[in-house]
């Protein structure tokens, strides 16, 4: 990953390194090119690694006693993905990430997350303000999807992930959304005629 030190810099926005650091960062993160359809993880998996989204678009979904998807979260470009629950606590996963737009990652694992912060702790600070946020973000989902109604919360995916209508297939939306499809073409015809 040598060639790509311009890559870790836009990773790791605003924040400086030496050209020692840089050589620790590019010995833990890997490079992953990944087509649409690829299935990162599935439940059951070992969950030790975690991506940064360089290019593309992928989902985060967990299927229900009853065979119905929940989308969690989709990610794009400059966002992190990963099965979080399982990640943290050492289980496996319950969830499956799927890439739906070819996509360029970077792949780091848990052990050498901890190495980084060991070695540089400015990155172990990074971490943990992407992580607070990310914290405060699935709250306001959470309560946006006890508050809100549909069109509501159509509206805030669109206002969260502007480009994307374009990327994912409708019952992705719905899924995330929590509505069926048919519910939200009639969201969608509502706010055109408005």
């Amino acid at each position: 990953m040598r060639s790509d030190n311009s890559k870790i810099k836009e990773i790791f926005k605003d924040l400086e390194f030496t050209e020692n650091e840089i050589e620790i960062i590019t010995t833990v993160f890997h490079k992953v090119e990944v087509k649409k359809g690829t299935i990162l993880l599935k439940p059951g998996d070992s969950v030790k690694e975690h991506y940064y989204i360089l290019e593309g678009c992928l989902r985060a979904f967990h299927i229900d006693d009853h065979g119905k998807e929940h989308t969690v979260q989709f990610g794009i470009k400059d966002w992190w993905i990963s099965d979080y629950t399982a990640f943290f606590s050492g289980s496996n996963s319950i969830m499956t990430i799927e890439v739906i737009q070819d996509a360029i990652l970077y792949r780091i694992s848990k052990d050498d997350k901890e190495y980084l912060y060991a070695k540089i702790s400015k990155i172990e600070h990074f971490f943990r303000i992407k992580l607070e946020k990310a914290f405060a973000a699935f709250q306001r989902r959470i309560l946006r999807n006890l508050s809100q109604n549909a069109t509501e919360r159509y509206l805030n995916f669109v206002k969260t992930y502007p480009n994307i209508e374009k990327s994912v297939k409708n019952y992705h939306i719905a899924s995330y959304l929590g509505v069926t499809t048919e519910s939200l073409s009639r969201i969608r015809r509502d706010i055109a005629q408005t």
